[in-house]
């Protein structure tokens, strides 16, 4: 599982930092961004709470799958 950050719509609040600073970080425009790699098994849950958290639904979770076109 991995998930993005849009730059366009993150407003750097820093909330998933807060809940999950094992995959968010700030970059340095002081907006979220995912630190590479999957997300560890064990912090999947954090990941989602951080996701759902977001007041903008700036995070996306990214599939590696093919959509098939």
């Amino acid at each position: 599982m991995k998930f993005t950050v849009s730059q366009e719509e993150c407003i750097g609040c820093g909330m998933c930092i807060d809940i999950c600073p094992e995959v968010f970080k700030y970059n340095e425009d002081f907006k979220s961004e995912v630190i590479e790699g999957d997300v560890p098994e064990d912090l999947k849950e954090k990941a989602e709470e951080a996701k759902n958290a977001c007041p903008v639904d700036a995070i996306a979770e990214k599939s590696d799958e093919p959509t098939g076109k």
